[in-house]
């Protein structure tokens, strides 16, 4: 029987370096993480996915890696790092790391003997080209930055091919060479205690554009291999795919359950952030029924916001615009134009009703939430930070300086802390919300605990119920006999439903926004407040 742990995970998201200094040098580090991982384990996670680690220039927040078998020394060594893993598991939580093998640093080893040497077994690692072909900009990652694929390099006296930036040349995934290091980089973490890996940049690692003669049934097999090698080595580990792509080419990542269990839903949440905008429940509805149906053993990965944009490149133009317009009206709060970098409540302008209402469809979707750290106490953004930096302020723990999370002086930090306004640390901590019953940590605390008693939300067959109101989204969920429904009104104003096809009209409430009046066991007429939701067990 197959250990399918991750269709009811509670997946939590940090980078180590803005979570927690432990000695005071302004970086997040692994004792410092290990510090807290009672913190997370009191909240409810039960799953760590860890943003890369491994030692790199920086250029791009670590995905620039340059040694895929180390720490970087800031954020402590390779004995902190099983010191961490062992501590979490003895607390029950498991850890994913980031994979991120489309890519190298330009510092990395590897790249510097290719561009050295021609007859070196690395210089067939990357692609390389006498004279490339123009770019198709809608190939390029950071359109703001980089205007084409290739880079020349004097000492290598060839271009070589890069998606992202040019300090991050492209690994040849079509060299049986690069495949097997891979499958090392895998098994070296796995004997560490990993549970699977997070697979940066999925549709760039298959795609092979740029690389001559790939054929992309060759390259998608490579996914098969990744996930035979991975069970060969722990069969209960997963990977997870980072893969925005359209809904006809999700097959290629799920396969027939043999490729990734899991995949980010990008789709969904890009449906959801509309819907939230249009305060119509069918717009998200749509957003569902996009998704294809997949092998028992797929899951896909809900979230409201991660470390990158909040991308919104799978609708149409108009319909980024009526986010922009409900979200991020200002220029300043938009990114490449089909992207919004903001943390989810100054979106709502600090709406607790809405974040709440956000958060309950988050756990309550048919998927696996993920939280990306500082959500549970609400954390906002920093505008006057550049791209995506935005969104990647450090943790505030307390209204000590720095918000606790280093003794460093403010200018060393790794990341800048907010430290003005009503995101500020000085007001907004987890410390302060601890001792608050009805802080947004305290309601997460107890949405998460409720949502573990329900797992038919994340593992059961779902459908939609349909009510009379367009603003309100309903949906069960039934497994194993057992039967959950949410409600969720997605408008300002009270409804009262009729759910046409509830499976039964004794419901139990078990989480809602306020308390309501019993319903009446013969009537299925339901109140549900403005931006309210209502869990229930259907008896």
């Amino acid at each position: 029987m197959q250990n399918l742990w991750y269709k009811n995970a509670i997946v939590y998201s940090l980078d180590v370096e803005t979570f927690m200094d432990s000695d005071g040098d302004g970086v997040g580090d692994f004792p410092g993480l290990t510090q807290k991982l009672d913190y997370l384990a009191g909240l409810g996670i039960t799953c760590l996915w860890l943003l890369p680690f491994y030692p790199s220039p920086n250029r791009d927040n670590g995905y620039d890696v340059m040694d895929y078998y180390g720490v970087d020394p800031r954020l402590g060594t390779l004995g902190d790092f099983v010191e961490f893993m062992h501590k979490a598991r003895e607390r029950g939580i498991r850890v994913i790391v980031d994979l991120v093998v489309n890519h190298t640093s330009i510092a990395h080893p590897w790249f510097q003997e290719a561009r050295s040497d021609r007859n070196s077994k690395y210089r067939n690692y990357y692609v390389w080209s006498d004279n490339p072909p123009p770019a198709d900009p809608k190939h390029i990652a950071f359109p703001d930055v980089e205007d084409s694929l290739w880079d020349y390099d004097d000492k290598a006296g060839a271009y070589y091919l890069h998606h992202f930036y040019k300090e991050q040349p492209d690994l040849n995934i079509a060299n049986p060479a690069v495949r097997e290091e891979i499958c090392k980089i895998m098994g070296f973490w796995l004997e560490l205690g990993v549970s699977g890996f997070r697979i940066d940049a999925a549709p760039f690692l298959i795609q092979g554009i740029g690389i001559p003669d790939a054929k992309p049934e060759d390259l998608e097999g490579f996914l098969i291999e990744m996930r035979e090698f991975l069970v060969s080595r722990r069969a209960d580990a997963i990977l997870l795919a980072e893969a925005n792509v359209d809904a006809d080419q999700i097959g290629v990542y799920f396969g027939n359950g043999d490729k990734m269990q899991m995949l980010f839903s990008f789709l969904l949440n890009q449906h959801m952030f509309l819907a939230l905008a249009r305060q119509d429940a069918a717009t998200l509805v749509e957003g569902l029924k996009i998704l294809p149906d997949a092998h028992h053993t797929c899951q896909w990965l809900n979230f409201v916001r991660h470390h990158d944009e909040l991308t919104l490149d799978r609708l149409q133009e108009s319909e980024i615009q009526e986010i922009f317009q409900a979200f991020a009206p200002e220029e300043n709060m938009q990114m490449w134009g089909r992207g919004v970098r903001r943390r989810l409540p100054p979106m709502l302008e600090g709406d607790r009703q809405r974040v709440e209402l956000v958060y309950s469809l988050l756990l309550t979707l048919p998927g696996t939430p993920m939280l990306r750290y500082g959500e549970e106490i609400g954390m906002g953004d920093d505008l006057s930070l550049e791209g995506r930096g935005s969104v990647r302020t450090v943790m505030q723990w307390s209204s000590k300086a720095n918000g606790g999370f280093s003794s460093a002086p403010a200018d060393k930090l790794a990341r800048p802390a907010i430290d003005t306004g009503e995101y500020g640390y000085q007001k907004l901590n987890v410390t302060s919300q601890q001792r608050d019953p009805n802080s947004i940590l305290s309601w997460m605390e107890r949405a998460i605990r409720t949502r573990k008693q329900y797992p038919e939300f994340g593992s059961g067959k779902w459908k939609i119920v349909a009510t009379n109101e367009p603003s309100v989204f309903a949906h069960s969920s039934q497994q194993n006999g057992n039967t959950v429904i949410a409600i969720h009104n997605l408008s300002a104003q009270p409804r009262t439903i009729t759910m046409k096809s509830a499976e039964d009209p004794h419901l139990l409430d078990v989480f809602s926004d306020r308390p309501y009046e019993q319903i009446d066991c013969h009537s299925n007429s339901i109140e549900i407040s403005g931006y309210g939701y209502r869990w229930f067990q259907v008896n």
